[in-house]
């Protein structure tokens, strides 16, 4: 990492705090540029707005590997898939997005259509990394279907009632993030973040829920460890 930030005169921890404020949180590049004035550092949105271009996609793919040896470690999972609408320019795109039971997001793809040969390319994006899962579970949407039934997946596709909920809150950050944005404006810029954003969302989530206080703090404060070694090696 100390060629990475080599040609840069800001310190890597200041660049990792900017980069995680600004995908982590729903926050403007000017929002995250005012709250580290706050704390005595002085930077533009524009730095902001390079360091995230610049690291947050291999930030995004380390945290990406590490989370795939992990999830190839819990066999018998369940996949939830849905699609979001998300409108750029006046076209409309659909966001692929495949989540499992926790609420990880396994991968996300961007596709103009719904149709077989969308969801079947969005499939077998996410079967490179892993395992194929117990259930699969979608809307009643045909192609999902079809695209099961080429990958020799029939059998393990669920439908029902509520039974993607999981899937269809997952998708509530990236709408936040998508307000404060004012829209995604290029499909590049699209495709850019929902990586990102799933890969530090995953990283973040620690489902406090689950834990007693004590616990959840320990978890919270090891992710935030890893996160600032983030590149080092």
């Amino acid at each position: 990492m100390a060629n990475r930030f080599r040609s840069l005169k800001t310190s890597p921890e200041i660049i990792r705090l900017a980069v995680m404020m600004y995908v982590r949180f729903p926050l403007s590049l000017r929002s995250v540029e005012v709250l580290l004035h706050e704390r005595g550092i002085d930077v533009s949105h524009e730095n902001v707005r390079f360091w995230w271009n610049r690291f947050g996609p291999s930030f995004a793919s380390e945290i990406k590997k590490k989370r795939a040896q992990q999830l190839r470690a819990w066999p018998g999972r369940h996949w939830h898939l849905d699609e979001m609408f998300v409108g750029i320019r006046g076209e409309q795109h659909y966001l692929r997005r495949a989540v499992d039971q926790e609420g990880e997001v396994l991968d996300a793809y961007v596709t103009k259509k719904r149709d077989r040969k969308a969801a079947l390319k969005s499939l077998r994006k996410v079967l490179k990394r892993l395992d194929p899962p117990g259930d699969i579970v979608t809307d009643r949407l045909r192609s999902y279907g079809a695209a099961l039934r080429e990958l020799g997946l029939a059998d393990a596709q669920v439908t029902g009632r509520w039974m993607n909920n999981r899937v269809e809150n997952s998708h509530q950050p990236l709408r936040r993030r998508e307000r404060v944005m004012q829209r995604f404006r290029q499909l590049r810029s699209l495709k850019k973040l929902a990586a990102v954003h799933s890969s530090v969302q995953n990283h973040f989530n620690q489902e406090r829920h689950l834990y007693r206080r004590a616990n959840f703090k320990a978890l919270r404060t090891a992710a935030l460890n890893e996160w600032h070694q983030l590149g080092a090696a």
